[in-house]
């Protein structure tokens, strides 16, 4: 006796989805509530695997099905399913999503930084200071050997008046009118108003 083989129901086909997206580029809704059922959990994972956050798989994943009600004209069937198309979307939705967060974290970033630079700013400092001290060398050059030799020795190494004339073999008098003449040229070469 042979027995009966169990009846088991074939392959159910589902709706063509190239045929619903036709009717959703024109405005159809149910064709979108379609299309929505067979896309929605698939496009679900492929965001949530690339931004790993519940929240903002979600909200990704209703922008691109906001898309697909918006775009569904734009769908080539010759360049892939109508699965692969709204997959597509999503990835690349996904990753702008990414880029724009990361792109926000950067600049919060750049902004903490620049609450923790110093109130001036070093490298103008540094430019400043680098041009005041070129151009004191400039002036320094324009004395004479005898006033540079005078105002260097009091003003760079630190020598007393009666120090520097010792030093140079000279008169104390000549040493003070040196200096003052000396630093009146300086003050004159660099500007500096009294």
């Amino acid at each position: 006796m042979t027995h009966p083989r169990p009846i088991r129901p074939g392959p159910t086909r589902g709706p063509d989805l190239q045929e619903q997206l036709a009717l959703v580029a024109q405005g159809d809704r149910d064709a979108f509530s379609v299309i929505y059922d067979a896309v929605a959990a698939p496009v679900f994972g492929v965001v949530c695997k690339l931004l790993r956050d519940h929240a903002q798989s979600e909200e990704v994943a209703q922008e691109v099905l906001v898309e697909v009600w918006r775009t569904a004209a734009r769908y080539r069937a010759d360049r892939g399913t109508v699965l692969n198309w709204v997959l597509t979307l999503a990835h690349r939705r996904t990753v702008d999503r990414i880029r724009s967060v990361e792109a926000a974290a950067a600049r919060d970033h750049r902004v903490a930084l620049l609450d923790q630079v110093p109130e001036f700013d070093e490298v103008s400092e540094q430019v400043e200071g680098r041009l005041e001290r070129e151009q004191l060398r400039r002036c320094l050059r324009s004395l004479s050997v005898i006033q540079r030799q005078s105002v260097t020795l009091a003003y760079y190494q630190g020598l007393t008046y009666k120090e520097v004339a010792e030093t140079l073999s000279a008169p104390l008098g000549t040493v003070k009118t040196r200096l003052r003449d000396g630093l009146i040229r300086l003050r004159d070469c660099l500007g500096v108003t009294v």
